[in-house]
């Protein structure tokens, strides 16, 4: 395995390449997919990683070979990515007259312009055997797909930048999502407010997850807040806590507040005359108070995997 290809969701497709085609790195290639005939660009694969990879029980099927592009089938590309903006407002229309509950997200033409598909999203379950009708009237001789996918599904094949300033996750590595509550960005320290814990998406990060074992590593030995604590200048109350750097915030009896490194205090019992305020990295606090941070969990349309 030489050559490989990014699909959807950037994932990693070995090529079947024919013996009487040669590649180069950058290449167009024309592959047969599920969907049909499409045009994805071909690169050389590292010796190692593909060493990995042939090893791999999970690597995908690899996408055979048609044939190379030509400067005209490049030219085709252009004037298909045309008809797919003109096929989705076309589209669009049809739906807003039907009145449906559902936003349409994207519209894909394979290269041979033999299937068009129509990515969209709904909260309920849609009856467009209607606007099916309408639609087979519009595209004449191709195959219409509708597809329900998630709000999570839909950014992933949009792409974009996430708060952290990289790719999403959901469109360059993330797979599979999985289940993802409030509870995760409280234990993590996370500010409980809509614009701090959510992505684009409108549901929680991602990355509250696969980053929750490390916080939770990171707590252990960690005395809870409001504890009181012995400490290299006496005696005081936690407020707040630093698990990632293992540090803990101490309020000492004269009323400053000292960091500490965990293993350098001791939970004591004893009564410490110190207040301490509720952090409020713990507390709800957003611009907008009406938002419901239930409504940022999982639910069943975030994601249906059906792109």
């Amino acid at each position: 395995m030489k050559f490989a290809v990014k699909y959807i969701k950037n994932t990693f497709y070995p090529l079947d390449v024919p013996d009487t085609i040669k590649l180069h790195d950058g290449q167009m290639v024309l592959v047969r997919t599920e969907k049909g005939e499409e045009a994805l660009k071909a690169f050389v694969v590292n010796s190692q990683i593909a060493k990995l990879w042939e090893n791999s029980p999970q690597k995908p099927e690899p996408f055979h070979v048609i044939r190379t592009l030509s400067q005209r089938d490049l030219q085709t590309i252009e004037e298909i990515k045309k008809e797919e903006v003109q096929s989705f407002f076309k589209c669009k229309a049809l739906v807003e007259q039907h009145k449906l509950n559902m936003n349409l997200v994207q519209c894909r033409i394979t290269f041979d312009r033999r299937k068009i598909t129509f990515y969209y999203t709904a909260p309920e379950r849609v009856d467009f055997r209607a606007l099916l009708k309408d639609l087979t009237q519009v595209f004449t001789r191709v195959r219409i797909d509708l597809r329900h996918i998630g709000v999570r599904d839909e950014t992933s094949i949009l792409e974009g930048t996430g708060v952290c300033g990289r790719p999403f996750c959901c469109s360059s590595f993330l797979r599979k999502f999985a289940t993802i509550n409030v509870k995760l960005a409280k234990d993590q320290g996370m500010p409980i407010a809509p614009g701090k814990i959510s992505g684009t998406c409108g549901r929680l990060l991602c990355c509250l997850t696969y980053e929750y074992s490390n916080y939770i590593d990171a707590a252990k030995g960690m005395p809870p807040i409001g504890s009181a604590v012995m400490t290299p200048d006496g005696l005081g109350k936690v407020c707040y806590l630093q698990f990632l750097n293992g540090t803990v915030a101490v309020k000492m009896e004269d009323g400053k507040v000292k960091e500490f490194v965990k293993t350098d205090i001791e939970m004591v019992d004893a009564d410490v005359n110190v207040e301490i305020d509720v952090p409020v990295i713990n507390t709800y606090a957003d611009e907008n108070d009406n938002i419901d941070i239930k409504q940022l969990e999982d639910d069943r349309n975030s994601s249906t995997g059906n792109v």
